[in-house]
């Protein structure tokens, strides 16, 4: 049950601190290039990680059992993390651009998980994501 949990208090970990971070990054820095330092440190961390991260493959191996979606989430990746920093420096409140951007992506992917996926919501879950909705209103408006 832990390890359950244990990616998830990473990914909250991460997310703090990747806005608190975005949020802070000098405002006359070029976003782009910052942007690519940011990176370059992702790949020596992630680089260093794998070498402790248990795995029967190796970088080549998995590298040729990918395919185009990693190129697709590489780009999806570079638009949030620019997005972001444009999103901070155009005024937003790190208290409420997260928030927005979580529920208004939530709310699209809903269609998708049920049509393309076959989830199901239960009653519990429309209730929530009804309460998400009203509270994205009520977050958004200035």
């Amino acid at each position: 049950m832990r390890n359950f949990y244990v990616p998830l208090v990473l990914v909250v970990v991460g997310n703090l601190v990747y806005h608190l971070s975005q949020k802070l990054l000098p405002k006359g820095a070029n976003p782009l290039y910052t942007i690519i330092m940011v990176y370059c440190v992702a790949i020596v961390a992630c680089a260093a990680c794998a070498l402790a991260y248990p795995s029967d493959k190796t970088f080549l191996q998995s590298a040729r059992e990918t395919n185009l979606t990693v190129f697709v989430l590489g780009l999806s990746v570079a638009m949030i993390e620019v997005g972001f920093l444009l999103v901070y420096r155009v005024g937003w409140n790190i208290s409420t651009a997260s928030v927005t951007t979580s529920v208004t992506v939530t709310l699209m992917l809903i269609p998708i998980g049920v049509l393309a996926f076959k989830e199901h919501l239960s009653v519990r879950n429309v209730v929530g994501l009804l309460l998400c909705m009203i509270g994205l209103v009520l977050v958004a408006r200035k």
